[in-house]
């Protein structure tokens, strides 16, 4: 991929090209434009056993709710090698590696290492999670078959392109050397996905065909309003399995979408957004504001918002995509999936890497068939049109992975 021009970007605009292209072409790019700021070094004994516990490390916003890091990398990773005591003690050395090299917060390098199904097939155990299948009937999705998913996190660019290129031996990651490499285990596969999160960020895309100047300046994510309220996200002790070979670790889905923004924003006006993404009682009593920011940390569709979804659907031929999901949440109130999701430009088009941890995939499917609301369709509301927000996104991927623990994220058979 040919490197962005620095002079027709935005600063952050390029940095996020840059990691969109990656190679050690761009990380050189990236530290150049980068300058001097110092990356704070890590403590691999100093890592939660949790692969997936990053809630401590995250920095929030004044409402308390967590912030991802601004730019992510999806490497899709091939094995090669027989597992073996020798080709797990590599890969754990090269995973502590990294953690000697980044420190554990959004300034260093968050990140976690999951297998698919195929990888348990291919080592000759049977997978502990299913494979990844279309969850309604209106998509027909490719699906992630590749061995093994490291996701890289971090608020400096640089962090991820260089983590990238670490793990396979082409640089020395913050000064600090590298004990072992993937080489000779794993090689990269298809597809490498990448994306951001940030207030202005998705504005900064609007000179890319499907993005309408109309994104709020302000907005942290494509569809123009805040995501990730604290009170939507499951506990990270709800995502974790608690018992059998991999207790402390967690599953992993990541649905890959394309989103309609010319249509959202230019067929619907604000008021019509509102009651689609979040409900209809939301948009009447202007609960919202302008991107969100009168929800706080919560986006109150729990209880009876959600309970009354199909009545909303009859009596205003409109439903919210937040309350229609909440109806999968537990009986307690408490949702069953931690998101870590963001926005992509991957393919020159807006999209979206819903990336969600849940304790078992079978959690994913509930709430995404929830959100669906296929229950709903005739009842006011069509298969896509007004059912949420189903008219403005079309799932391309899925895959599913499981999250070991720390202690047996290096190659597990079991």
């Amino acid at each position: 991929m040919d490197l962005p021009d620095s002079s027709e970007l935005s600063r952050r605009d390029y940095l996020r090209a840059l990691v969109a292209a990656g190679g050690t072409a761009a990380l050189s790019a990236c530290l150049d434009s980068s300058g001097d700021s110092p990356v704070p070094t890590g403590d691999p004994d100093a890592r939660p056993q949790r692969q997936h516990a990053w809630n401590d490390a995250l920095a929030t916003d004044d409402d308390g709710n967590p912030q991802n890091p601004e730019h992510h990398v999806l490497l899709a990773l091939e094995l090669t090698a027989d597992v073996d005591d020798d080709s797990r003690a590599q890969v754990e050395s090269a995973l502590r590696s990294l953690e000697s090299a980044y420190a554990y917060d959004n300034d260093g390098l968050l990140f976690t290492m999951g297998y698919s199904p195929s990888y348990f097939e291919t080592v000759g155990t049977d997978p502990p999670l299913p494979e990844p299948e279309a969850l309604t009937t209106i998509e027909s999705p490719e699906f992630d078959d590749f061995d093994s998913l490291v996701h890289l996190a971090s608020d400096n660019a640089n962090v991820v392109l260089e983590a990238e290129e670490a793990l396979f031996g082409e640089v020395t990651p913050n000064d600090t050397e590298m004990e072992a490499t993937f080489e000779g285990v794993f090689e990269r596969g298809e597809p490498r996905r990448t994306g951001f999160v940030g207030a202005g960020l998705p504005a900064d895309h609007t000179d890319m065909p499907g993005v309408p100047e109309s994104v709020p300046d302000e907005a942290p994510f494509f569809m123009g309003f805040r995501s990730g309220f604290a009170e939507s996200q499951a506990p990270e002790s709800r995502v974790t399995i608690s018992e059998g070979p991999y207790a402390g670790g967690t599953t992993t889905h990541v649905e890959s979408l394309t989103l309609q923004l010319r249509t959202w924003f230019e067929q619907d006006n604000h008021f019509q957004r509102v009651a689609k993404l979040f409900s209809p009682d939301h948009a009447k009593e202007e609960r919202v504001g302008s991107v969100g920011e009168r929800l706080g940390a919560s986006t109150g569709v729990a209880g009876e918002i959600a309970d009354d979804t199909a009545e909303d659907a009859r009596e205003f031929g409109t439903v919210g995509h937040a309350q229609k999901t909440a109806r999968a949440r537990d009986d307690d109130g408490t949702p069953p999936l931690l998101r870590r999701d963001f926005n992509t430009v991957d393919g020159d088009q807006p999209g979206v890497h819903f990336l969600a941890h849940q304790r078992q995939i079978g959690d994913f499917v509930r709430a995404r068939r929830a959100m669906a609301g296929e229950d709903i369709a005739g009842e006011g509301v069509g298969q896509r049109l007004n059912n949420g927000i189903l008219q403005y996104i079309f799932v391309r991927r899925r895959g599913n992975f499981l999250v070991p623990p720390r202690e047996k994220r290096a190659l597990p058979t079991a």
